[in-house]
């Protein structure tokens, strides 16, 4: 297979001098990081050994030199003075910031005793390993959990609410997740003679120009629209693509399902389908084409928000399109029903055929498969078995290799199905990002006995629950390699300069403990050594990826039609009929629905008409900023100058309605599901035409770094999670995170004032600590 490996010449080696520079190249990932890894070069000053800047990598035909604020703000993070600095066992009680530095060797002995002797009272189950978004470090924490016999890891997230359900939503009605066909997968990029630019591009619930999915980068979109794409964007929020699009929908949050529907049922009625690809190889069409006899876009019209005939437009746009991608994000994830919404969607790309095609959806070569998990074979069957999640949602069983977050907070409040005494936290601060209920999910955390967090700074998960904590590189300060996610290139993580503090790697942190919990799982010197056992799987050892990186692999189209989908080498797609599936056989399996359906938001403007009189907005949460990955960078003041305080967007109609301004401070208030609670957080006002009259949406994973220790800093004052109602949809997949309901209440004078002080005093130091 490497023999095969198309490697992008480079007229450097990876690592040279350039002036009174030390340059390497690599690319970015975590931490800061986000989803993408953009090719870099980081510049390290010879005589101070500190990394000056980053720049992009112009040769690295990912990125071609181009990169975010974020990346060009990393030597802020490296050199930050606020940095945890050495391993902590806390000092006092949780909550306060009260620690003692101690060694490397005495904080992981401290662990693996801890560790070792709840799983010989309690078993290993007892010990719950958590991440957030992981990036190229979920396969050291999975294997650490597996290796210890636990089967509860998993993300901190309610019904895997991010990116997962998209991928179930793909692999219930083909067997595989598939991503957008940008050219992405060949290191000649646009100009390969294979490749042909999408005649459309359908960008829903993504602003891939800030926020990029799947691996794929928002510029890539803009290089097709000046090569001819045709662009469909469908959001609540008019995006700079919005305003460049060819039909633009304005949906209601909550309503994709629905819309996409209507899509489906204007190519089925006016036969833009196309008839040849559905009859040769889709199952259940005749059953789909009933099912969405009634969802007419002229009916549907007003339960989304926009209007029949753009409906039509965008079906119709996109079903004569001569390849047609889709870019979707985070947003059809978080809804209770998430699998069904990317069921729905998905059905448009079989109606039209654009599987495996030039310009349509694509499923890459993985170079490496390993994102949700490295190590499941170290866990016992007897073990496996105990799992949360399935013991409430069959999904989980085999179609979900990770636990259910609910269901692990549930256990830690009732101790049933068994008790749960200990976590391991790394890559995630929970409480400001993921969880939904803080309130809630932090009770649960503060009841175990033991919890271990690894992080590069303080924050309040830290604050508030972690008894050990261990300290971090970030990205330019250690080797690493990249897993998964959509990527098609052979990437490594090139370490540019010895970190100053007492800190390690998230990978060297994983292997130490891991050979202290249970050392034949883990039997290398170094973690070069245990990424080459990777890379192995590839015909490349470690040094060779680094040296030739990037590399891309072989890949063709139409895979389907030459039995390269399916494991027993038939023509098809890996499902149980080897047809992409309109009726999933899949979902029959667990109990489920197999036809895709849509279920109004509750609460909602149609499921609770009372509670919708008393909070009359529809909120939606999350949009991202330029400066910030979730709740990471909030301590970085380069990119906290860009955008200070919690935003909540408000069109101009519904803040005259109120009687607020641009810049005044104001509660969000909701309330929880359907509970009878009412909870509230703090924003400023942005006032603007971009967001529908009848929607707000504000920003997620807020807390203040220049807060106090002891409160949190300000998290559950900020949390727009509070809001957020406990529970998932019926597979356990999707949670209601960005489809609720609100109202703006005006602050006291006294609230106010409290507000600005907290204002002044992050001013004061200088827009961070």
């Amino acid at each position: 297979m490497a023999k095969d490996m198309v490697l992008v010449p480079h007229d450097k080696p990876y690592r040279y001098e350039e002036g009174n520079y030390t340059v390497t190249r690599g690319s970015a990932w975590s931490a800061p990081g986000c989803h993408l890894g953009c090719g870099v070069l980081m510049y390290v000053n010879k005589e101070t050994g500190k990394i000056e800047k980053v720049e992009g990598d112009p040769e690295n035909p990912y990125n071609g030199g181009r990169l975010c604020a974020r990346c060009l703000a990393t030597p802020n993070a490296v050199n930050s003075p606020h940095r945890i600095q050495y391993p902590m066992v806390r000092d006092g009680e949780r909550g306060e910031d009260k620690w003692r530095r101690v060694g490397w060797d005495e904080a992981l002995d401290i662990i693996a005793e801890r560790f070792n002797s709840i799983k010989a009272e309690y078993g290993a189950e007892a010990v719950t390993f958590w991440e957030g978004t992981g990036r190229d470090i979920s396969p050291w924490i999975s294997r650490l959990a597996w290796s210890f016999d636990s089967p509860n890891f998993g993300p901190s997230l309610n019904g895997l609410a991010c990116y997962g359900p998209r991928v179930y939503g793909c692999a219930v009605i083909s067997g595989s997740f598939w991503v957008g066909d940008y050219s992405q997968q060949f290191a000649d990029r646009y100009d390969n003679p294979e490749w042909k630019c999408p005649g459309c591009i359908l960008v829903w619930g993504n602003n891939p120009i800030v926020a990029n999915s799947d691996g794929a980068l928002g510029h890539w979109v803009i290089d097709c629209l000046q090569r001819g794409s045709k662009l469909i964007v469908v959001d609540p929020r008019v995006t700079w693509l919005a305003t460049r699009a060819d039909v633009y929908l304005q949906v209601r949050p909550g309503t994709d399902a629905a819309l996409a529907m209507a899509m489906a049922n204007a190519m089925i009625e006016e036969g833009l389908f196309d008839e040849e690809f559905v009859e040769d190889w889709t199952y259940g069409f005749e059953a789909y084409a009933e099912h969405v006899k009634h969802y007419t876009p002229e009916a549907i019209a007003p339960v989304c928000w926009v209007e029949a005939e753009d409906i039509r437009r965008a079906a119709r746009m996109f079903a004569e399109a001569d390849g047609g991608l889709l870019q979707w994000g985070v947003a059809l994830d978080q809804k209770e029903e998430a699998i069904s919404t990317c069921q729905t969607i998905s059905s448009l790309l079989m109606l039209t055929g654009n599987f495996d095609n030039p310009g349509g959806m694509i499923k890459p070569p993985e170079v490496l498969m390993y994102l949700n998990g490295w190590g499941e074979e170290l866990l016992s069957p007897q073990q496996a078995a105990k799992k949360l999640g399935p013991n409430k949602y069959p999904f989980y069983s085999t179609a979900v290799i990770v636990a259910s977050a609910e269901c692990m907070i549930e256990a830690m409040e009732t101790s049933e199905p068994y008790p749960i005494k200990a976590a391991w936290i790394q890559t995630t601060n929970l409480l400001s990002c993921m969880g939904v209920d803080p309130e809630r999910t932090l009770k649960a955390f503060q009841s175990l006995d033991f919890i271990v967090m690894v992080d590069p700074f303080k924050n309040p998960t830290m604050m508030a629950l972690a008894d050990v904590v261990l300290p971090t590189t970030m990205y330019p300060e250690r080797n690493g390699i990249r897993c998964g996610d959509g990527c098609q290139r052979l990437e490594t993580i090139n370490q540019a300069l010895e970190p100053m503090l007492d800190v390690k790697s998230d990978m060297q942190i994983n292997l130490e403990l891991g050979r202290r919990l249970n050392p034949e799982a883990w039997p290398w010197d170094t973690v070069e050594e245990m990424f080459g056992a990777i890379y192995g799987t590839v015909g490349y050892s470690y040094e060779e990826a680094r040296e030739a990186a990037p590399g891309y692999m072989p890949f063709e189209y139409y895979k389907y039609k030459t039995g390269k989908l399916r494991p027993d080498g038939q023509p098809g797609f890996n499902t149980p009929t080897g047809r992409l599936e309109f009726w999933s056989n899949t979902m029959v399996g667990f109990g489920l629905d197999p036809m895709p359906y849509y279920t109004e938001p509750s609460p909602g403007p149609v499921t609770t008409p009372d509670l919708y009189e008393e909070f009359p907005l529809v909120l939606t949460t999350g949009a991202r900023r330029w400066n910030t990955f979730h709740a990471e960078n909030r301590e970085n003041p380069t990119l906290r100058r860009l955008h200070p305080e919690p935003a909540v967007q408000v069109h101009p109609s519904v803040a005259e309605q109120i009687g607020i301004s641009e810049g005044e401070w104001v509660w969000i208030a909701g309330p929880k599901g359907l509970t009878g609670e009412v909870a509230r957080c703090r924003r400023v006002v942005e006032v603007t035409e971009a967001i529908s009259p009848g929607v707000v949406s504000t920003d997620h994973g807020w807390w203040h770094p220049e807060g106090k220790p002891e409160e949190l800093y300000d998290v559950m004052e900020l949390n727009v999670n509070k809001l957020m109602p406990w529970g998932c949809g019926k597979s356990g997949i999707g949670a209601n995170y960005k489809c609720l309901l609100c109202r703006i209440e005006k602050m006291t004078e006294e609230e106010q004032a409290a507000a600005k002080a907290k204002e002044l005093l992050r001013k004061n130091l200088g827009n961070g600590r």
